[in-house]
């Protein structure tokens, strides 16, 4: 079965530009239509009842995530559409949905759209998601919660519950403050990348760790409240050091 899928944009050069990406490289989209502008969309959304909605961020009168907020039961799956925009950007990662940044690389759009495909299996767990992203953006990004998808379905957590994450290949292991252990389907550099800004610290190319949590340093591992030993890589030991104590 083929995607129907809703463009949504208020300048009509980024609905042309996508949509002509969409018909040259990406087949499995048999079926796609436009709206210029926020209330347009909706009306749209109401009308086909698209699969997949190509949303733009940035729109006058109401943006991206106002107009997701008027479907409280988001029966459909998006895909965010943004020029670079910080704040946006970490609310969406936060909440493990996809976006793209303007303008739209080819390679980029396929994955995503195979990504949705790949989702689909899931719908109730989208739903989760995207409900987790409206919270996101409505608090303070110390109040964030990160979707943590796994095999046995999707954990929402604050990064001051998280003490540590260790590689294990492609998938992330997740150490918690109450014990337990989550596996992440993402890499470790993807959660390098989200949580840098959360007080951790990679400190080997395997672990990345919560500065709260580190009791001890020495020259080649931290030691953490949860009494675990970990690893700090040698070229990585000075720089560690100095965040740490200062010095």
């Amino acid at each position: 079965m083929g995607v129907r899928a809703l463009l949504i944009d208020d300048e009509e050069s980024g609905i042309n530009v996508l949509k002509m990406l969409l018909e040259r490289f990406v087949p499995e989209v048999t079926e796609i239509h436009t709206a210029l502008g926020p209330k347009e969309g909706g009306e749209q959304i109401t009308r086909i009842k698209p699969d997949l909605v190509f949303l733009d961020v940035e729109m006058p009168l109401q943006n991206g995530f106002e107009l997701l907020q008027c479907f409280p039961d988001h029966p459909f799956d998006v895909v965010f559409v943004t020029a670079y925009d910080q704040y946006a950007i970490k609310a969406i990662r936060f909440s493990a949905l996809d976006y793209l940044l303007k303008p739209v690389d080819i390679e980029e759009l396929k994955r995503a759209v195979q990504r949705f495909i790949s989702k689909q299996k899931n719908s109730s767990g989208k739903n989760l998601l995207l409900n987790n992203f409206l919270s996101n953006i409505t608090t303070k990004p110390d109040d964030y919660r990160l979707a943590i998808n796994t095999t046995e379905g999707t954990h929402f957590l604050l990064p001051a519950d998280i003490i540590r994450c260790e590689a294990d290949g492609n998938y992330t292991l997740f150490y918690l403050n109450n014990k337990k252990k989550i596996m992440a389907s993402r890499t470790l550099k993807e959660y390098d990348e989200i949580l840098t800004d959360y007080n951790f610290i990679r400190v080997h190319k395997s672990h990345l760790v919560n500065k709260k949590y580190i009791q001890s340093f020495s020259s080649d591992h931290v030691t953490l409240s949860d009494a675990s030993l970990v690893e700090v890589s040698r070229r990585k030991s000075a720089l560690i050091k100095s965040e740490l104590t200062g010095k």
